[in-house]
């Protein structure tokens, strides 16, 4: 199996990224890697280079630079040509840390949509108190959502969630302001009537309150929605670790007190560590694409590229197709 990586994307590339890479040949022998981005920046993290190969390119996609814009005319970007190698079918799946947007584009332009999808969807697995995690879908590849468009999401959330996390019959639950059948706006009302009748196990409405408990093992809401939640939650877990730590440094006895439960503080943060979860998958696709954290480090990476592996030998692209086509979907009715 062969996955390519954008080197040069996020904030730790690419010592970060080619770590992450290095440690997943050494632990998964049928795994062949191909970094993309400067060879004389990516060379000095490598000891062993078996089973690695670099595509050496100078030129980048910054976080500032215009999703679209950047796609079409840095056709040599280590973005566009990790993507590039799905496409001509060098790579069986592709992943960066880079710009959101870009990657989002260079997927759409690049690697192409699966048929029958109108819109690929952003969906991140995020932590639970039950150490469980959900998927959350979309997050922000579409603003703007249609009913049978969070039917899709559903549909490819509960593949995803069955196949590569292994629980079988996952749940699902449209996001709303309230638990109650007839809740929400317009999109949300219409949706329900249609997940209702989707193949996928729908159990209603949640509430963003309860989705950190477990509510659901995927999430489905239009992009917008997804988005302000997603970072409503990294930020709230930022800030609490904040307060956290302010008050356990506030005086002598605190001090004291942090040290007893330093061990039980680090066990909460890990359960909550985002790279634990790999990256968020851009379902939808043609092939396999992973957006990992920008600021991921080694350890997100190789849990990214597990990620992908999953996902290309549970052939959840292929079912996704084959599912989402077997339905008529009556859109009409869905606007």
């Amino acid at each position: 199996m062969k996955i390519a990586i954008d080197a040069m994307g996020g904030d730790h590339a690419p010592e970060a990224i080619v770590k992450g890479a290095v440690e997943a040949v050494s632990q998964m022998e049928h795994v062949h890697i191909t970094l993309v981005g400067d060879e004389n920046q990516i060379k000095p993290h490598i000891q062993d280079s078996s089973r690695l190969d670099i595509i050496h390119t100078n030129e980048v996609v910054t976080a500032d630079d215009e999703p679209v814009r950047a796609v079409r005319r840095k056709k040599n970007s280590s973005l566009v040509l990790t993507a590039k190698e799905v496409k001509e079918n060098r790579a069986d799946a592709c992943i960066s840390a880079g710009n959101t947007g870009a990657l989002m584009s260079a997927g759409l332009f690049v690697v192409g949509r699966i048929q029958g999808i109108d819109r690929p969807a952003l969906s991140p697995t995020l932590p639970t108190t039950n150490g469980k995690g959900f998927l959350l879908l979309d997050v922000g590849a579409n603003v703007d959502a249609k009913a049978h468009n969070l039917v899709q999401y559903a549909i490819m959330g509960s593949i995803y969630t069955e196949k590569v996390r292994q629980i079988s019959n996952p749940t699902v639950g449209l996001l709303n302001i309230g638990t109650e059948e007839g809740k929400g706006n317009d999109l949300t009302k219409k949706a329900y009537g249609h997940l209702k009748e989707a193949p996928v196990n729908f159990i209603g409405n949640v509430e963003a309150r309860d989705i950190l408990a477990g509510a659901a093992d995927i999430v489905v809401t239009d992009g917008f929605s997804g988005n302000i939640a997603l970072k409503t939650i990294e930020g709230t877990a930022m800030t609490m670790f904040s307060m956290l730590k302010e008050t356990f440094m506030s005086s002598m006895k605190t001090k004291i007190a942090a040290g007893m439960v330093k061990g039980d503080l680090k066990g909460l943060k890990s359960k909550l560590d985002y790279s634990e979860y790999g990256g968020a998958g851009l379902f939808g696709l043609a092939s396999p694409v992973i957006k990992a954290h920008g600021s991921s480090n080694s350890r997100a990476i190789y849990n990214a590229i597990q990620q992908a592996v999953h996902m290309v030998d549970n052939d959840v692209t292929g079912t996704i197709t084959s599912t989402v086509q077997s339905i008529n979907w009556d859109k009409g009715e869905n606007e």
